[in-house]
């Protein structure tokens, strides 16, 4: 009230004017509920919209995918080691280099090795040559059989011829002999009858000792074949021996030059030029370009998750890129069962421990991130187990459905009490 209001008559009422409501007005609003204005209900209706969607978005999620953050990027890493020893003689990469199959990453000094693949070679050649030798003296005896059967036909036809001569010695004889006792021939005719006889019996007993002699030669020079043969047969096999030799040695000379199997990245390097190298020892680490994630699930997780199924990957160090993927495969077993000292259970203090099994998960398409991925490195796979989708659209529009809602009826609570 100003002064002119004070000064009426005690019984007159108070005129307020305008300037007068509107002061009270603003103390009327200024003593209001933070919770009842307008702004605070506007800005509260937004702020719940928001944790509306990301509850909303989050049980969804819950509800259709299977996520773990115990998962790492893995890869088939290959242990790039020489074949052949030797002192090496230049190394071609660097390490954290990208290489393609069949790059060189280093090379052995091939002296040594050159060296024994041309003694391989020479024993190749001096096997060769004697097996053409055994050949040789395979045919040569051979003929040497070959006239020694035609040397005993020979002594046999001289013993038939012999043997002739001897029956007709002997009968001849035989008649002198009746001719002697009746007087009709000399004694001389008869001694003469009897000497041609026992000649053509020792001309026939020499003609068949010659004979037994050719026929024993036949079987010597038929021996001396068999043995060529003999001889033949190990210098043809000293000479399949002395190829793979050969063989073998071209592949270690050709060892000297180590090649990348894959393509991939060089890593854990761990060779200079001028080291002496054994068979075997790990040089260098190759990570290939195919990798994948091992994604390590509670076996409570596992129940509904298949091979095949999609895969959503988020990669920590893309910068929480999302990847596609799917299930490959499912360990058939923990991964503590199968770790280097296994869980022994068969204790009276067993306390039961939800194991984890590795679930292997491949990427649909290469990965391609814009810098290099390597095994080791944290993902979070989302697996889809469920045969619905609930999107992001539905969650949205529930959200905002809500929130107006309850803004709605916020709106006008604080409307009511405003009066």
């Amino acid at each position: 009230m100003n002064m002119e209001q004070a000064q009426k008559e005690p019984g007159e009422a108070p005129a307020f004017s305008p300037s007068v409501g509107a002061r009270q007005g603003a103390a009327a609003e200024g003593k209001r509920s933070f919770w009842r204005r307008r702004p605070v209900v506007v800005v509260g209706t937004l702020v719940l919209f928001g944790l509306l969607f990301l509850g909303l978005r989050y049980l969804a999620e819950t509800l259709t995918h299977e996520s773990t953050d115990d998962a790492f990027l893995d890869a088939d890493v290959i242990s790039v080691a020489p074949k052949v020893p030797g002192q090496v003689k230049k190394v071609h990469v660097k390490g954290n280099q990208a290489v393609k199959a069949g790059d060189l990453l280093l090379e052995v000094d091939p002296r040594d090795l050159a060296v024994e693949l041309d003694q391989k070679r020479a024993a190749l050649e001096s096997a060769r040559a004697n097996v053409a030798l055994f050949k040789a003296a395979v045919a040569l005896s051979r003929t040497q059989v070959a006239s020694a059967e035609a040397t005993a036909k020979q002594s046999a036809a001289e013993v038939d011829a012999a043997q002739a001569t001897a029956e007709k010695a002997r009968a001849d004889l035989k008649r002198a002999e009746e001719l002697i006792q009746n007087h009709t021939i000399s004694a001389q005719e008869f001694d003469s009858g009897k000497a041609a006889a026992a000649a053509t019996s020792a001309s026939l007993n020499a003609a068949r000792e010659k004979a037994a002699s050719k026929r024993a030669e036949v079987v010597q020079a038929q021996a001396q074949v068999e043995a060529a043969q003999k001889a033949l047969q190990r210098g043809e096999a000293q000479a399949r021996q002395a190829e793979p030799d050969v063989q073998a040695a071209e592949l270690n000379l050709s060892y000297a030059r180590v090649t990348a199997p894959a393509d991939g990245y060089v890593t854990k390097k761990a060779v200079e030029g001028g080291d002496y190298v054994q068979v075997g020892q790990k040089l260098m680490a190759l990570v290939p370009s195919a990798l994948y994630v091992t994604a390590n699930y509670k076996e409570t997780e596992v129940e509904h998750i298949r091979p095949g199924q999609p895969v959503r990957i988020t990669v920590d160090s893309a910068g929480g890129r999302v990847f596609a993927g799917h299930v490959d495969s499912i360990m058939a077993g923990s991964g503590a069962r199968f770790s280097l000292l296994p869980p022994e259970n068969a204790v009276g203090n067993y306390v039961k421990v939800v194991q984890r099994i590795p679930v292997k998960i491949l990427f649909d398409e290469p990965v391609e991130a814009g810098h290099v991925l390597g095994p080791g490195m944290s993902v979070v796979p989302s697996v889809h187990v469920k045969g619905y989708v609930i999107s992001e659209t539905v969650v949205l529009v529930v959200a905002a459905v809500v929130a107006l809602v309850i803004g709605v009826v916020w709106w006008k609570a604080a409307a009511r009490k405003r009066v």
